[in-house]
């Protein structure tokens, strides 16, 4: 046996996609019951969100729990906030997932969601990431409390432990789910604890299914915590959730504009060349945790790190979100970086990507 004493040094073409790391210990966890019916769909209208006159701005954040250090969170937060100011057009928040630290318990949505955002005037919704699936030493079952608080399908209510932060409960149908409006569709996976992420049949058929059935004359956008691609040098991509996503746009002849996801703690962009279109591939995880994920050795802009994927850009030096613009013309965003002590700088990465029709 070789004792295990520190993450070996890896090149950012060996980090772009990999299996899952012995290292890791965490197991699948079962689901919850989905608390709403299936094909678990829930539209803007639904949350108090007029028609857009076809385009829709939204905020775009992951990995933000604020445990042990909440200056970087209350900091991008603030930021948040601060840009609903120049952009009053922001529908809502879509968080990738990671919401609190470390264990998804009830007691620690408290101080790291609702507090943390107590002055951010939209809704925020998403997908459950990793920690917010861990199971917990004190008898919770696995996203017990992300289900009560953002699952609920007696929403919206103002709980008492929320009451203090004027927040709602959100009623998701589920901790897989799809969001539809007449802009855009996100279609939200939950790649459940294990390093690398997983899903099982169920989840991946209803996918599948998900992807067939979305609208053709707008935007889709596929969200999951684990990434397909990363060059940071900590977790690096997985090749799993590459492989499920692909086998998936396969089977559903249809692929998405943009493919989003958090887990690790910094930002990059990726473009890939597929399907006869070319994806961008966003990781967003750096919207609050303190401890941020550096690039790996060697990474840089336009390198290729598969046959027919780029790495675009990268940012490990801060925090910040995304302001994501999505239409039938197409998606474009910008990236906000934000210092722990709230400097913003703006624009560190922009793009747009023209709509292209369904594959």
């Amino acid at each position: 046996m070789t004792r295990r004493d520190g993450i070996e040094p890896r090149t950012a073409s060996e980090q772009a996609q990999r299996t899952a790391d012995a290292r890791e210990v965490y197991t699948f966890q079962p689901l919850p019951t989905p608390p709403g019916a299936a094909p678990y769909r829930l539209s803007t209208t639904a949350l108090d969100i007029a028609p857009s006159s076809g385009t829709r701005t939204l905020h775009l954040i992951g990995d933000h729990g604020g445990i042990a250090n909440p200056k970087p969170q209350a900091a991008v937060a603030a930021a948040m906030v601060a840009d609903l100011t120049d952009h009053p057009e922001v529908a809502l928040c879509y968080s990738v997932g990671d919401l609190v630290y470390f264990n998804g318990a009830g007691g620690e949505y408290p101080p790291q969601f609702f507090e943390a955002y107590a002055h951010y005037l939209r809704t925020i919704v998403g997908i459950p990431g990793n920690h917010d699936g861990d199971p917990e030493e004190d008898g919770e079952a696995s996203l017990q409390a992300f289900v009560k608080y953002l699952c609920d399908q007696q929403a919206p209510r103002l709980l008492p432990e929320m009451a203090e932060f004027n927040r709602d409960t959100v009623q998701q149908p589920n901790v897989y789910w799809t969001l539809e409006d007449d802009a855009f569709t996100i279609i939200g996976l939950y790649t459940n604890v294990p390093s690398g992420g997983q899903v099982e049949a169920d989840q991946q058929a209803w996918f599948e299914a998900e992807l067939a059935a979305a609208p053709t004359d707008r935007p889709l956008i596929v969200a999951l915590h684990h990434p397909p691609y990363s060059c940071d040098a900590m977790h690096g991509g997985s090749i799993h959730m590459g492989e499920l996503l692909d086998k998936a746009f396969d089977s559903a002849k249809r692929c998405p504009q943009l493919i989003v996801s958090g887990h690790v703690h910094d930002y990059q962009r990726f473009e890939r060349k597929a399907w006869g279109v070319t994806i961008p591939y966003l990781v967003i995880g750096a919207s609050g945790y303190h401890n941020l994920h550096k690039l790996a050795k060697e990474a840089h802009d336009g390198m290729a790190v598969t046959s027919d994927t780029t790495f675009e850009f990268g940012e490990d030096q801060g925090w910040g979100f995304l302001r994501l613009v999505v239409g039938k013309s197409g998606v474009s965003g910008e990236y906000i970086g934000v210092d722990e002590d709230g400097q913003v700088t703006p624009a560190i990465d922009t793009f747009s990507y023209p709509f292209a029709a369904a594959a």
